[in-house]
């Protein structure tokens, strides 16, 4: 008996499923290698200068994308430079330094607290208390951060700041979600993103030109900058943007659940990273409570 050829429409099929993998995988995958490529630029370059160049070489990378240039509305000026700010000049200030305290690993693992700071602040904003499957998934995700952070916090208070500047970058990046949603809706994901990036360049400049001037270049960490700028902070927006437009933008979040298995592994294999097993534990739990979030924000027909 002779197997039945693939039919045109099953062929199609098929390659459209694997494109919507690849563009789900994709940003998670960047971004979570986003926080090895720190710490080797910080070999070479000052924390300001990490964050200026990631922003500039980011915006020119946004730039060579026709869609990035459709008018924003006017009355959004103002939040779209304040996304400039709570979104990217601010928490991508706070990476760096703080990797200068703590390991690639556990910035990574930090940052996947990131859906359980969106959804409490979503809950602020509304002023109202979240249904309860969310209340449960911020209980449990918010103590697996806690787990990830207990073993850094007892080890000095250099370690402690750098937890303190994830953490406060990770919820500033809680509040820009929440913002940034209404805008893209507006006037779409990526002209909002261009100005943003853009804005937060010129904000970051006056700090990171000079760092520019006293750094001390080796190949390795101009390849891991060049690959931060263009891929972590411009090529994994715009496969996000697509993904959201061909699978939803709630299915398409799910990327960021990588992030911190991809900072963990890359920490261990490449820079020889050590990470507590209580941080393990308490990472694994943090990204339990954020799939429970997710669940919770999904359409019964998609959970099903």
């Amino acid at each position: 008996m002779t197997a039945r050829p693939a039919t045109p429409s099953s062929e199609h099929q098929s390659v459209s499923n694997l494109l919507d993998w690849t563009l789900l995988l994709l940003p998670g995958l960047i971004w979570g290698a986003s926080f090895l490529f720190i710490a080797q630029g910080l070999e070479s370059l000052p924390p300001n200068g990490i964050t200026f160049t990631r922003l500039v070489i980011g915006f020119l990378t946004l730039s060579m994308f026709p869609g990035v240039r459709q008018p924003v509305a006017r009355s959004d000026w103002g939040r779209v430079a304040l996304l400039g700010i709570i979104w990217m000049a601010f928490p991508l200030s706070c990476f760096p330094f703080a990797e200068q305290r703590v390991s690639s690993a556990l910035t990574g693992m930090l940052n996947g607290a990131t859906p359980l700071f969106a959804a409490a602040v979503a809950s602020l904003l509304a002023r109202s208390l979240p249904p309860r499957p969310v209340l449960i998934g911020l209980g449990v995700g918010f103590a697996g951060t806690v787990l990830v952070a207990v073993p850094s916090l007892g080890q000095g208070s250099n370690q402690a700041t750098g937890v303190l500047l994830i953490l406060i970058a990770v919820s500033s990046y809680g509040l820009s979600i929440n913002l940034a949603r209404p805008l893209q809706q507006r006037n779409g994901a990526l002209p909002v993103l261009w100005r943003a990036v853009g804005f937060a360049a010129l904000l970051t400049a006056p700090l990171g030109i000079p760092a520019l001037r006293v750094a001390h270049w080796t190949l390795p960490s101009a390849l891991a900058l060049l690959a931060l700028g263009i891929f972590g902070t411009g090529i994994a927006y715009i496969l996000l943007a697509v993904a959201a437009g061909r699978i939803g933008a709630t299915r398409a979040s799910a990327s960021t659940f990588l992030i911190p298995g991809v900072a963990l592994i890359l920490g261990v294999l490449v820079r020889g990273e050590r990470v507590a097993m209580l941080s393990l534990c308490g990472g694994a739990v943090s990204l339990a409570g954020a799939i429970l979030i997710r669940r919770a924000s999904l359409p019964a027909a998609a959970k099903s």
